[in-house]
């Protein structure tokens, strides 16, 4: 594995990462729409994370016929299917006949705390991604 293999790694990681921070973002930006355009309250989404495999055969392959492979990919949104939350609003224009409106499925607090591990997995693999530079760098005064 080189160190070009290395940071598609990591660079696929940062990617999937943003990516899930993008998602709770927008969790909690619509943790209070209570009708979109399907006329239901927002579902909270979630992110499905799929390793991108190499094998070992590949591994041992020559660089010029190697397959990319190694890191992590989104294979796709998920929306959950939790109950919505009632809430006893009859002046809303979305209550129902006993007063209630039904609110999104979405947990802000559980979603700050998903931006937060989402944040230090970002930040672990940036760290990881400057280590490999670094020593790619340190490989190249070698032969000064």
């Amino acid at each position: 594995m080189s160190f070009l293999d290395s940071m598609n790694i990591a660079g696929s990681a940062l990617t999937a990462e943003r990516f899930r921070m993008d998602v709770a973002l927008q969790n909690i930006a619509n943790a209070t729409v209570t009708r979109t355009a399907a006329g239901e309250p927002y579902r909270r989404k979630q992110v499905v994370f799929q390793e991108r495999a190499v094998s070992f055969a590949d591994a041992l392959k020559t660089e010029a016929a190697r397959v990319e492979g190694g890191g992590v990919r989104v294979t796709q949104v998920v929306e959950s299917q939790r109950d919505f939350i009632p809430v006893y609003d009859p002046s809303h224009p979305d209550a129902n006949e006993e007063g209630y409106v039904m609110m999104p499925n979405v947990n802000t607090t559980e979603e700050r705390i998903d931006l937060m591990a989402a944040a230090n997995a970002y930040n672990a693999n940036l760290t990881a991604l400057s280590l490999v530079k670094s020593l790619a760098l340190k490989a190249l005064e070698i032969g000064k």
